[in-house]
This record gives C-alpha cells, sequence and structure tokens, in this order.
C-alpha cells in the first residue's frame, strides 16, 4: 500500500470499529472486464447493510483507470466509489465520487 492507501485503510478501520463497515480487504477482488483485461478495485468493501463496494483510492486519475472504473460498475453487481484526500484547507477528509 502507498502512503494515501494507508492513511484510506485507517479510515476503513474505524468505520468497522463503529459497525458501519462488516469487512474490508486490500486488492480483495480481481475484476475481468475483457480478454487479457483485469480490473482490481484498491479495497473491497462490505458494509455492515450487506452491500458490496469497490473502493478506488486515487491521488489524480489517468485516462485508463477512469475508463476501466466505469466498464466494471456496468459490468458487476456492486457499488463502485472512488475516493481522493482532501487537504486540510479543503476540509480534510475524503472526496467521494460514485460509479453506477
Amino acid at each position: 500500500m502507498n502512503k494515501t492507501e494507508t492513511e484510506y485503510a485507517a479510515t476503513l478501520e474505524q468505520l468497522r470499529f463503529t459497525g458501519e463497515v462488516a469487512w474490508y480487504r486490500f486488492e480483495g477482488l480481481k475484476l475481468r472486464l475483457a480478454d487479457n483485461t483485469f480490473y482490481s478495485p484498491d479495497f473491497a468493501v462490505m458494509r455492515s447493510d450487506g452491500l458490496m463496494e469497490c473502493h478506488e483510492v486515487k491521488g489524480f486519475w489517468r485516462d485508463d483507470a477512469r475508463a476501466k472504473i466505469k466498464i466494471a460498475a456496468e459490468l458487476y453487481p456492486f457499488r463502485f466509489l472512488a475516493v481522493q484526500k482532501q487537504s486540510k484547507k479543503a476540509g480534510g477528509g475524503w472526496k467521494t465520487e460514485v460509479f453506477e
């Protein structure tokens, strides 16, 4: 894990402790998008209500990464989220983008 992913894992651990998240795993899924094309979200997350989510932690986007998460959201019955760390000046926390 890089530094940002490690910080996000700590956030997920806090959510697990408070009961909002039942389970999570770093690089816990490998999704097939096409022949020889795969997408591995940074975190597979099961919320306490049973909903499965795939969380992608991004510092910045490359075009291929955005395309892969959009394709995965069309093919698989998971909720896909991209999270970016916000600066303290911007209020801190995590900015979330949902792909459906």
